[in-house]
C-alpha cells in the first residue's frame, strides 16, 4: 500500500486528488494538508511514502519546503503544478531539487480537467513510490565540474540524449560537465511544451555550452546543444550546410512527444558518427532505435541502476542489447566525451 500525503492550500484540489488517489487499488491517501507547517507535522505521524506538492502556498512556498524537505528528510515528491509561463520556472527547480515528477494544475474547469488527469496521477505517484531519492545537495561549480578542455573532436560527430522521468536534473549533470568546444548535442526529454522551454532556458543559464529549444533547420555546432519541443519529435538531417534540427508534429510515438525513438532513429544513417546515451526515465521508448544505432556503428551507453531515478528507458535498451555499457551519472558526460574524441 502507497501512503500518500496531499499538501495545498486549495480545498478544492485537496478534495479532488484524495478523491482521485482514494479510489486508485494500492494508494491510500493518509492526510492532508494546507500549507508546509501542517504538512511537517503530519510527515512525522503518517510516514508518508510519496507527497504531493503545490507550489504557490501560504506561509512558505512548496520551493523552500521542498528545499528543506530534501536535505533533511528526502522522500519521493511529485509537484503539483500550474502549466503557465510564470509558472514553469519553478517546476524545473523542483525537479532540480530533487522533485520525482509533476502534474498540470488546470486553471479553469478545475474538477473536471483534474478528473481527466486521474490515470496519469495514479500513474506518476506509483512510480514516485519506486523512485530512488537523495539528499539535495548544490551542484558544483561549473570549474569543478567540467572536462575534456583539451580533447579534439571530429566535425562530425553527434551527441544524442533520451530522458524520462528524473531526466531534467540528470541531463543538467549531463550538461554542465561539457566544454564550449564538445561536439553538438541533441537531446529529447519527455516534459510538456510551456516547461520544455523553461527547461532550455535554465540549462543555457548554468552551463558552459550554448543551449535552446530546438527549432526548424537549427544548424547543429559545436558548443551547442538543443533541447526538444514539448510537442513536436525532434529528428536530424544531413543536408548540403551540415547537420540540422527537423522538427515533425505527426502523432506521439510509444505514447510520447517528442519520442526518443523518433530521434534516435533519425540518427541511424550517421551511424559512427553519433554517440547516444539513454538517462533516467520510466517506460522504453528509445530502446529499439538505440539497438539500430548500435548495428549502425554508433557509441551506445546507458545509465546505471543505481544513479537513476527510474531505471526503466535504461534497463529496457539495457535488456535489448543495444548498449555498449552502463555507466553512473558521475561518469556520463567523461564516457560520452572519450567515445568521440580524436
Amino acid at each position: 500500500m502507497i501512503k500518500v500525503l496531499i499538501v495545498d492550500d486549495s480545498p478544492l484540489i485537496r478534495g479532488l486528488l484524495k478523491e482521485i488517489l482514494g479510489q486508485a487499488d494500492g494508494i491510500k491517501v493518509v492526510g492532508t494538508a494546507e500549507d508546509p507547517y501542517e504538512a511537517r507535522e503530519l510527515i512525522k505521524s503518517t510516514s508518508p511514502d510519496v507527497l504531493t506538492l503545490d507550489i504557490e502556498m501560504p506561509k512558505m512556498n512548496g520551493i523552500n519546503f521542498l528545499k528543506n524537505l530534501m536535505r533533511l528528510r528526502p522522500m519521493p515528491v511529485v509537484m503539483i503544478s500550474t502549466l503557465t509561463q510564470e509558472g514553469s520556472p519553478a517546476t524545473i527547480e523542483a525537479l532540480e531539487l530533487g522533485a520525482v515528477d509533476f502534474i498540470s494544475k488546470p486553471t479553469s474547469n478545475v474538477a473536471d480537467t483534474l478528473m481527466s488527469y486521474s490515470d496519469l496521477l495514479v500513474k506518476k505517484i506509483r512510480v514516485a513510490a519506486g523512485a530512488r531519492v537523495r539528499a539535495f545537495k548544490a551542484p558544483k561549480q561549473e570549474s569543478e565540474l567540467e572536462i575534456g578542455r583539451n580533447y579534439t573532436f571530429s566535425r562530425n560527430t553527434i551527441l544524442a540524449i533520451g530522458a524520462s522521468t528524473g531526466g531534467t536534473e540528470a541531463i543538467r549533470e549531463v550538461l554542465m560537465r561539457l566544454p564550449t568546444h564538445a561536439p553538438p548535442v541533441v537531446i529529447t526529454q519527455h516534459i510538456p511544451p510551456v516547461f520544455s522551454t523553461s527547461f532550455a532556458q535554465r540549462m543555457d543559464r548554468t552551463c558552459a555550452v550554448s543551449v535552446k529549444e530546438a527549432e526548424e533547420g537549427d544548424v547543429l555546432l559545436p558548443g551547442h546543444v538543443f533541447i526538444a519541443p514539448g510537442d513536436k519529435h525532434l529528428k536530424v538531417a544531413h543536408t548540403a550546410t551540415g547537420y540540422v534540427c527537423r522538427l515533425d508534429d505527426t502523432e506521439p510515438v510509444n505514447r510520447h512527444k517528442p519520442s526518443v525513438e523518433v530521434l534516435f532513429n533519425s540518427l541511424v544513417p550517421m551511424g559512427k558518427h553519433v554517440c547516444a546515451a539513454m538517462l533516467t526515465g520510466m517506460g522504453s521508448d528509445g530502446a529499439k532505435a538505440m539497438l539500430a544505432l548500435k548495428a549502425a556503428g554508433a557509441k551506445t551507453f546507458a545509465q546505471d541502476e543505481l544513479s537513476c531515478v527510474v531505471w526503466g528507458m535504461p534497463r529496457a535498451a539495457y535488456e535489448l542489447g543495444a548498449v555498449q555499457s552502463l555507466v553512473p551519472l558521475s561518469k556520463v558526460t567523461e564516457t560520452m566525451l572519450s567515445a568521440v574524441k580524436k
